[in-house]
């Protein structure tokens, strides 16, 4: 059923920059302009770049600071079961949001994303998720343009709410690097990918002598295709781009099968074609 109301919406956020992230305080004040009823369950400390990672071989340890604010010490994904499978248990959310995190989560990035993962972790559980991020570091400036995503993401929300979209589908929000005035539009996208994306060894001596490293990104501004969440955000507009959860090539598998001699394959079920879907 749409909800064009969305005032009665039980709302998660959570994020990947950490409980005390100034992108989740953002995305607090998102969240209570849509419903009255906001949880948030975030990582006790920054796990950018923790992907969809769980933490089994350690156990989780989950601190409350208010009635319906949580920490968790583990990663994104983590504190998405935790809110749904503990804090959350007696009456599930109906939307995920995660983020808003600082700097932009496209191309090749999602796959390192905790941002994202927190929202595959949703959609896993059957839950409907987004994904936000606020570019930065493309007008060379290094304070983060938090506004563009205040002013746009409560609008966009609202009518993705409206609209739905169906099951193993994730929605990943990207908010250009200019003030709200400057953007250039809205934009459904694909993925785009990155001409070059190295990770750089940085190595370090500590007060003991010893060597430590840091990993870091060198990553020079293609010329990516139209149509990509990488021309979009070098063109100032938002990025919306959906992405499905089963990542098989089946152009690929097609063709391996004919190259392994066409080996039988068991004829699939017929599945209803699949509706969009739009948090209850």
């Amino acid at each position: 059923m749409a909800k064009t109301d969305t005032k009665s919406l039980r709302i998660l956020v959570t994020n990947d920059d950490g409980i005390h992230a100034p992108g989740l305080k953002v995305l607090e004040k998102i969240a209570h302009k849509l419903s009255r009823d906001v949880w948030v369950v975030a990582p006790e400390e920054e796990q950018s770049g923790s992907a969809h990672s769980l933490s089994l071989a350690n156990p989780l340890r989950i601190r409350k600071l208010t009635s319906r604010k949580y920490a968790v010490r583990g990663t994104p994904s983590d504190c998405v079961l935790m809110a749904v499978r503990h804090v959350m248990k007696e009456a599930e959310p109906d939307l995920v949001l995660s983020g808003i995190n600082r700097g932009q989560n496209i191309a090749d990035d999602v796959t390192y994303s905790g941002t994202i993962a927190a929202a595959m972790e949703g959609t896993q559980l059957g839950i409907p998720s987004i994904a936000l991020s606020q570019a930065f570091g493309f007008s060379g400036g290094a304070n983060v343009k938090w506004s563009t995503a205040e002013h746009f993401a409560p609008d966009i929300l609202k009518k993705l709410i409206a609209a739905g979209w169906p099951e193993e589908i994730l929605i990943n929000i990207n908010f250009p690097d200019v003030v709200p005035a400057s953007v250039t539009g809205i934009e459904v996208t694909r993925q785009g990918k990155r001409d070059q994306s190295l990770v750089r060894v940085e190595e370090r001596i500590d007060a003991r002598n010893n060597p430590y490293y840091w990993l870091g990104f060198e990553r020079i501004l293609s010329n990516p295709p139209q149509g990509t969440d990488l021309r979009a955000i070098y063109e100032s507009r938002i990025s919306i781009t959906p992405l499905h959860m089963d990542l098989t090539h089946q152009k690929t598998a097609k063709a391996l099968n004919d190259a392994l001699g066409g080996l039988p394959q068991p004829k699939p079920k017929r599945r209803p074609r699949s509706k969009p879907r739009k948090p209850k």
